[in-house]
């Protein structure tokens, strides 16, 4: 991959002209905010569609219903991991999204929210990946279960066949059987189930914090111009060795 210059003629300044354009994107990021927070009241305020099919999944603990998935909060969130039947291992941008899980899930438990990745592999060969990833989050399987299909994250060899799928909201085209997303519930005092939310293609970048902090350096997400952009993310356990660049060893600063 050619690598780009970001240094290359990149304006430098006195500290006060700094200052003055650091405040004017700072008035600039106060107002993205301030949107985000808005988006978000608006989010809470959708109507909410009562889950009828009583959805049952394979767990490590055995058949789980989508209630009981709840573990006695009153907020579901699902992680729709791409890991079909066979394959060797999951997605590696489902991964990218799955490795910031374990270390957000304390929190969200202590916000009502309980968290869980859903896929449509047996639950032995999610186990065996899993393992591999060294993850502790609690992953069921939907194989058997309508509920992939029902989300729109799963697709039939015949809905594949004419070339378009119905997948974030619309009749597209998709590259594979098995697609991301998140969705999420809230189970009221009867013990009835609601599907409040649900989010795909980008919207799933709400998963993935490390592009949040990517965003604030010089580089960027630092992608290259093509349709996938997100080709350069490896399982954590893939990435090849990064070399130093020059004059970043210890030794060199002693030259």
């Amino acid at each position: 991959m050619t690598e780009i210059n970001h240094a290359a003629n990149h304006p430098v300044v006195s500290s006060d002209q700094w200052l003055a354009e650091r405040k004017a994107l700072l008035a600039r990021e106060k107002e993205l905010m301030h949107l985000h927070d808005q988006i978000a009241r608006e989010r809470r305020a959708l109507p909410w569609e009562r889950v009828e099919k009583n959805y049952v999944f394979d767990t490590p603990e055995g058949k789980r219903t989508l209630a009981e998935l709840f573990e006695g909060r009153r907020q579901l969130m699902v992680q729709h991991f791409m890991l079909g039947p066979g394959w060797e291992q999951g997605c590696q941008s489902c991964s990218f999204m799955a490795d910031h899980t374990d270390g957000m899930n304390v929190h969200l438990a202590h916000r009502d929210i309980t968290m869980v990745a859903v896929s449509r592999a047996p639950l032995a060969e999610i186990a065996r990946f899993r393992e591999r990833m060294g993850w502790q989050f609690k992953w069921v399987s939907a194989n058997g279960s309508d509920f992939n299909h029902d989300f729109h994250v799963s697709f039939t060899p015949e809905e594949q066949a004419t070339g378009k799928v119905y997948y974030n909201y619309a009749v597209q085209p998709f590259p594979q059987e098995e697609a991301p997303g998140v969705s999420v519930f809230y189970k009221d005092d009867a013990g009835e189930v609601f599907h409040t939310y649900s989010t795909f293609g980008r919207g799933v970048e709400v998963m993935m914090g490390a592009y949040y902090m990517m965003d604030l350096t010089p580089k960027g997400r630092d992608e290259r111009e093509v349709p996938y952009k997100m080709e350069w993310v490896r399982h954590h356990d893939r990435y090849e060795p990064q070399a130093k660049a020059a004059g970043d060893s210890c030794c060199s600063a002693h030259g």
